[in-house]
Parts: C-alpha cells; structure tokens; sequence
C-alpha cells in the first residue's frame, strides 16, 4: 500500500491487554471507519505499552492477534488503513529515547495515568510506565500524524506530545507535525456497569461491571440487567443519574437514536424493560462483528500477511522521521 500525499494522517492504537469491552469499541474503534476516506490512517497494536505491566508471554501473543482481528472486524479496510504491530517497528523505542532527553520530569510526574497505573500496581512501579508518554509521543510523531482518536482519558499524553514535539521544533527548527485530538460527539467515554462513575475497563475484576467486546449474547443481556441505576424509576438523562444516563449513552451509541427519542420511546415504562432493551441492542449490534472476528481468527496466514506487509510500509515511513530527527540532533550516520 501507499498513502495520497494529499491527505492528512491519523494514528492510533490499542493495547493488547486483556478482552477489548465495548467503550474500546464504542469511544475509539467503531468511530475510526468514518476516517479512513477522508484521511490516511495508521491503527497499531502497542504491545509494548502493554509491558509496563507484567504479561504472560503467551497470552500476550495470543492478545496480540485478536486485537489485529478486532480492527478488521470492526470494518476497517485493509486496503485504505495501514495496520501494523508496534514492536515490529524498532523506530518507535528509538526515538521515545531521543524523546525522553526532552521530556520534562515534572511533565511526566503530572501525568495521571502514571499515578492511576502506580496505585493499582504498587509492586512494579517501574521506569518504563514513569516514560510511557515520551513511548506514545513517539508512536504519534514518527508519522507526522495530525489526528489522534483517543478517549477522554488519554486527552493528556496527546498534550505533552504536543508540548515535546514544540520544544524540539524550538530547538531544531520544523521537524514534527502537532496532533490534534479527535473525540467523537457520543460514545466518549462508557463506564463500569456496577459503578457507573468509573470507566469501563477491561481489567476490572468485576466481570459483571463489563461487556466485552466476544461476550455471548445471554452473558450480555445478564450483565445489562444486573447494572447499576438509581431508586427512580424514570428513564431521562440528568444530572446524579450516572447508571441510567451510562445505559442511555451506550443504547445510543448501538441504535442511533438521540436522548430524546430514548427517553420518549421508554415513557412510562420501568428501567427493567429498559435494561432488557439495552442488552438486546447491545448483543445484535456486535453479532456481526463477533461472527467476523471468529472467520479472521480462524485463518492466522491472513492476520501475519497483514502484520507483515503493515510492519514494512510503516517501518518505511517511521525511517524516513527517525532520519531527520538523528540528523537534527547530531548522530552520525552513514549509507
């Protein structure tokens, strides 16, 4: 493949740390097929963002993999997206090196992921989770990306790429192009079935407090009739109703509909029929994807071919930046 010169870029990516639950999909994936005509878009497994917590090897190659299935069954088109495995591009851990020698220290000690990943992991605190942001500046700066489709809760680490990629460009004149975040106007952010002012998050351990993007459609069901809600019994998105207004932004999210149309279609009628509603439209809309995802999964030629042709193109690219960026600071390099 081979990007039009004239289109901007878009990079983004995905860890491939436990089961991908529907605010992956709903606030990040789905929204990225609306992008790839209008730009040229990068979508990459980072893996190596994955390590800063301790993985079984195993299953990170295993998770690897379905996360590559995930993307293309989600309906991005392999022939207009690049996709690729971020250790297979060794350019990214080199210039997150270069990067992290014009990284602030107070910058990286302010960042709330650090201080979330350090509470819940209080045994490994170490280096590489502290540098994590220069690692996805660098994931976002070696291909001149202008877009960066991130949830809520990543909004940061795409400013202090902004505030590198300045300093640097201060020093050495025009060398990375400034990201800009792009969230889409619904599905931002979805939250935990079972305490619904908390982020949905694959490692909860709370099975219950999340759908996951290969639950059965019965498991699915269960799960949204077992949220948590409130003691009304009206179904209208406001303010203190954090359950219901959580239900009501994913049923829009599956259906299409405005929080006007969900409240006029459930007036009168009580949150278990509500609930059942959810879950129904929930199990439909990813039966599709979840039949895709089984046909990929079963053929692994197909997913390596992608990995493999995805690797070459965006090493190709990623070379060209590292390149500049060596020769801007002063490395020696020879043909």
């Amino acid at each position: 493949m081979e990007f039009a010169n004239d289109k901007k870029i878009v990079f983004s990516g995905v860890q491939p740390s436990g089961n991908l639950t529907i605010g992956n999909y709903l606030g990040a994936i789905k929204n990225w097929r609306a992008l790839e005509d209008e730009y040229n878009c990068i979508y990459c497994v980072v893996d190596m963002h994955a390590i800063t917590v301790r993985q079984d090897p195993a299953e990170l190659r295993r998770r690897t993999m379905e996360t590559l299935a995930i993307y293309l069954a989600s309906g991005l088109d392999p022939e207009k997206v690049l996709f690729f495995v971020q250790s297979h591009v060794p350019a990214h851990a080199q210039l997150a090196w270069v990067l992290d020698c014009y990284t602030m220290f107070g910058e990286l000690s302010r960042m709330t992921q650090f201080k979330d990943k350090s509470a819940k992991n209080a045994q490994n605190i170490n280096a590489g989770l502290f540098t994590y942001p220069s690692l996805m500046a660098a994931d976002i700066l070696l291909y001149k990306a202008s877009l960066v489709p991130v949830g809520i809760d990543q909004k940061q680490h795409v400013e202090i790429t902004r505030d590198i990629a300045e300093r640097f460009n201060q020093i050495y004149g025009e060398t990375f192009v400034l990201p800009d975040v792009y969230t889409p106007q619904t599905g931002k952010k979805i939250y935990s079935l079972a305490e619904p002012t908390k982020k949905m998050s694959k490692s909860d351990e709370n099975e219950n407090a999340v759908i996951t993007l290969l639950d059965d459609r019965d498991s699915i069901i269960r799960k949204f009739k077992r949220a948590v809600t409130d003691s009304e019994t009206s179904v209208r998105y406001a303010e203190g109703k954090d359950g219901i207004n959580n239900l009501m932004t994913i049923y829009s999210c599956f259906t299409g509909k405005t929080m006007e149309e969900i409240e006029r279609e459930f007036e009168g009628k009580g949150y278990g029929d509500f609930k059942l509603a959810v879950g129904e439209a929930c199990a439909d809309g990813l039966a599709p994807f979840q039949t895709e995802y089984k046909r990929l999964m079963a053929d692994k030629a197909y997913l390596e071919g992608i990995m493999k042709q995805g690797s070459a193109y965006a090493g190709y690219l990623a070379s060209k930046t590292l390149s500049k960026v060596y020769r801007k600071i002063g490395f020696l390099q020879i043909k």
